[in-house]
């Protein structure tokens, strides 16, 4: 089977690690035709880049997405098209699964934890204004509707993958309406699944519980600010961003990305680490039902990183990346 996927090979290092994770996939035999789009259209009226219209329209009707790192301006710029993308599409559950690969330098071993976060609304959707001159006022928005879609992903999630324990994280003791609503809305679809031990944790204890012990972690369903902070954390305890998938899914869409940053130092250089948008490639092909796939390049990827021979400069080595890019291309035919 051909599957069209929608490829935005993104700023920096994306597209050379865009480029290498399209070999790898070709080389494990999928019969892929990539739709490659930029993300930024013209400019608009305010000066800043506005979303391309076509690639919105591009994933909509390949319903599926790859996407490379990009950039987005600090305390000014244009709006991130990573949150315009999530919203544009309603790609409402991001993804994150927490995993040790072998090989890779990290604090903790045997970490194996995955956060569920509402991609939607929340601090981070970013409704603010300015209400007078000094004074910028940031909108939370929660909803019942929101947060009972994204609980029962997550359970759902638990169910389908054999996990057996959801911590929520929340902050209801101060903000008792909004996170008090998250809260409420998940204890009832909580009770649909007797099976699945449920558990809450305000976000402040989660995050020095998660750096003493990670692996008393199974699931952890999150608002959409608190699940962006405590997944970079969680990554940081295994190796950093670069040896992390991301997943971002919608009923009618879903984009799978790397979300380490662009790397405008090394771009260029050749020795970018494409293993983070790697193991989100073997995310999607598992979400179109490409497991066979995903299996080897899998174990050719753990067998490759737990050599330690062909590791890029980040993860403590001195491959390239087209080093790399051979070595988990030939670990598929061992």
């Amino acid at each position: 089977m051909t599957h069209t996927i929608t490829l935005i090979p993104g700023d920096g290092i994306g597209p050379e690690i865009c480029s290498a994770v399209k070999q790898i996939l070709l080389a494990a035999g999928l019969a892929i035709r990539w739709e490659e789009m930029a993300a930024r259209g013209d400019v608009d009226r305010r000066g800043s880049y506005a979303m391309n219209a076509e690639l919105i329209d591009s994933i909509r009707r390949n319903r599926l997405a790859l996407k490379g790192p990009l950039a987005t301006a600090v305390a000014g710029g244009h709006p991130s098209i990573n949150v315009g993308l999530r919203k544009a599409l309603d790609l409402y559950a991001n993804v994150r699964p927490v995993k040790n690969l072998p090989g890779v330098p990290a604090q903790f071993q045997g970490v194996d934890l995955v956060l569920i976060r509402e991609n939607t609304e929340d601090l981070y959707a970013g409704l603010e204004h300015e209400v007078v001159p000094g004074v910028v006022e940031s909108l939370k928005i929660i909803t019942e509707k929101a947060s009972t879609r994204i609980a029962r992903f997550a359970f759902q999630y638990a169910q389908k993958h054999g996990r057996r324990r959801i911590h929520a994280i929340h902050k209801a003791n101060i903000m008792k309406m909004s996170d008090g609503l998250f809260l409420n809305s998940i204890r009832k679809v909580a009770t649909e699944y007797p099976e699945i031990e449920y558990k809450e944790l305000i976000v402040d204890n989660a995050c020095m519980q998660m750096v003493l012990n990670p692996h008393q972690y199974d699931m952890l369903l999150l608002t959409n600010l608190y699940g962006d902070i405590m997944s970079d954390l969680a990554a940081g305890l295994v190796g950093g961003l670069g040896v992390v998938p991301s997943g971002n899914i919608g009923e009618e869409a879903a984009i799978f990305e790397a979300v380490h940053g662009t790397a405008p130092d090394i771009a260029g250089r050749g020795i970018a680490n494409p293993t983070a948008l790697l193991m989100s490639a073997i995310m999607m092909l598992d979400h179109i039902g490409e497991s066979s796939a995903a299996r080897r390049i899998e174990s050719a990827l753990a067998r490759v990183s737990g050599r330690g021979a062909s590791l890029t400069p980040d993860v403590g080595g001195s491959a390239t990346t087209s080093e790399f890019t051979r070595a988990v291309i030939g670990a598929m035919g061992s």
